[in-house]
C-alpha cells in the first residue's frame, strides 16, 4: 500500500525519544524550551511559543490579536475546518470569501468587499503549503487596520520573495500559526507553533497555554486570564527538534517529487481529459501535498469512484478539503456553500495524492499510470 502520506522518523529520533522518557521529565520542560529556541532563530528572532497542536496554536493567535464577541474574522471555506471553528470557539464570526481558481488560496481581490464594522482580523490559509501575495494581505490589513493570523499549518519551510513564511517582513507579517501534526512536513506526532511580535505577546501566549498562570519564585502563582490546557509536551517536542534539523533534507526530496509528478502527469491525456494541476510553483511552497483537480463533470462520476479505483490498486489519497460551509454546523449557521462557488466546485473535486519524502520516482509513475487507467474506465 503506498499511502498518502507518510511520516519519516529515524532511528536517532526514536532514540531520543528515549532518553526522555528516561530522564523523568516528560511534560513541558527543557526539550519544549530548546524546541522554541530553535524555532526562533529560524524565524529571524521572533518570539515563538509551541503548542499542544495548531488548533490551539489558531486560538491562541485569535486572542492575542484581541478578536471576541462582535468581532468578524475573514477566512477561506477550504480548510480544515479547525480554521473557522477556532473563530467561532473565541465567540467571533467566520465571514468566507470564496477562492482562487488557480491557487485555490483565499482570492485577496476579494476580500475588501467583505470587510465590515465588525471585521476584526483576515486569516489566509497557505493550503499545501502555497502562500498567498504577502505583500497584497498586509496591504490590506494596513489600510483597514486589521490583525493577521496567518494559519501556515502546512506551511513550514515555504517563503514568500525568499524569506521563510514566519520571518521578520517588516509590514508583512504578524502572527503566524503552524502544525506539527503527523502528516505535516515536519512533525512533533501532534503540536504546533505560534510566532510573534513582541514580548508581551509571547508572555499572553504563556499565559493562555496553561490556564492563565504566572508562577514568581519557588511558590508564587497568579491567574489573570482565562487560559486552557493547551502545552506542548518534551516527548513531542525532540521529536520536533530532530525532524527541523531534517527539514531541509524532506524539502529538496519534495520539491524533486513534485517535479516528477508534472513530468508524468504530461506524458499522459490526463490534462488533455481535463485534469487540473497545482501551481507549477518552485521558489515559495513547500509542496506539502500534490493536489489535482478532478473533471467530475466531463466525467460524470464521484470522487470517491476514484479514489476506490486508486485504493483497490494499493494507492492511498485524500480529501483537503470539503467546503466548510456545507458542513451541518455552518449550514445551522445560515451558511450557504453556493455563496463561495469556486470553492463549492473544488471542495467537491481536489484530490490529494501521495507525497512524502519515502515516496519513490517509481511510486509516482504507478500512482499516474493508475490514475489515467482509472479515467479510461469512465470516459
Amino acid at each position: 500500500m503506498i499511502p498518502f502520506t507518510k511520516p519519516t522518523l529515524d532511528e536517532a529520533t526514536i532514540s531520543a525519544v528515549g532518553d526522555v522518557l528516561r530522564s523523568g521529565w516528560i511534560t513541558s520542560g527543557p526539550k519544549v524550551l530548546e524546541l522554541e529556541n530553535e524555532l526562533s532563530k529560524m524565524f529571524g528572532n521572533r518570539p515563538v511559543k509551541c503548542f499542544a497542536n495548531g488548533t490551539a496554536t489558531m486560538e491562541i493567535g485569535l486572542r492575542i490579536a484581541g478578536v471576541g464577541p462582535g468581532d468578524e474574522v475573514i477566512t477561506t471555506p477550504i480548510s480544515w475546518v479547525s480554521t473557522s471553528n477556532v473563530i467561532l470557539a473565541v465567540g467571533a464570526k467566520p465571514v468566507f470569501v470564496d477562492i482562487d481558481p488557480v491557487t485555490h488560496n483565499i482570492d485577496l481581490n476579494l476580500v475588501e468587499k467583505a470587510i465590515t464594522p465588525q471585521t476584526k482580523a483576515i486569516m489566509p490559509v497557505y493550503l499545501a503549503g502555497l502562500p498567498v501575495n504577502l505583500d497584497e494581505l498586509y496591504s490590506l490589513a494596513k489600510k483597514f487596520n486589521l490583525r493577521v493570523v496567518e494559519d501556515a499549518a502546512q506551511a513550514m519551510g515555504s517563503r514568500w520573495k525568499n524569506e521563510l513564511i514566519g520571518s521578520s517582513f517588516g509590514h508583512r507579517s504578524d502572527l503566524v500559526s503552524f502544525s506539527f501534526q503527523a502528516n505535516k512536513n515536519m512533525t512533533s506526532i501532534e503540536g504546533g507553533c505560534l510566532v510573534m511580535n513582541t514580548p508581551e505577546e509571547a508572555t499572553l501566549a504563556q499565559k493562555l497555554r496553561i490556564q492563565g498562570v504566572t508562577r514568581s519564585g519557588l511558590d508564587g502563582m497568579e491567574v489573570d486570564v482565562l487560559g486552557g490546557k493547551h502545552n506542548l509536551t518534551d516527548v513531542n517536542a525532540v521529536i520536533g527538534i530532530h525532524q527541523l534539523k531534517q527539514l531541509a533534507e524532506f524539502q529538496i526530496k519534495r520539491i524533486a517529487l513534485a517535479h516528477e509528478y508534472f513530468s508524468q502527469l504530461r506524458n499522459t491525456r490526463l490534462i488533455e481529459w481535463g485534469l487540473e494541476l497545482p501551481p507549477h510553483n518552485f521558489s515559495d511552497t513547500n509542496w506539502h501535498m500534490f493536489q489535482v483537480v478532478l473533471p467530475l463533470a466531463s466525467l460524470k462520476i464521484t470522487r470517491s469512484n476514484i479514489m476506490q479505483d486508486l485504493k483497490d490498486l494499493g494507492i492511498g489519497t485524500g480529501v483537503h478539503y470539503p467546503i466548510i460551509s456545507d458542513f451541518k454546523l455552518y449550514r445551522d449557521l445560515g451558511y450557504q456553500s453556493d455563496e463561495t462557488p469556486i470553492a463549492q466546485r473544488i471542495g467537491k473535486s481536489i484530490l490529494t495524492l501521495p507525497l512524502f519524502p519515502t515516496l519513490t520516482f517509481n511510486e509516482v509513475s504507478l500512482i499516474v499510470k493508475s490514475l489515467e487507467s482509472s479515467f479510461k474506465k469512465y470516459l
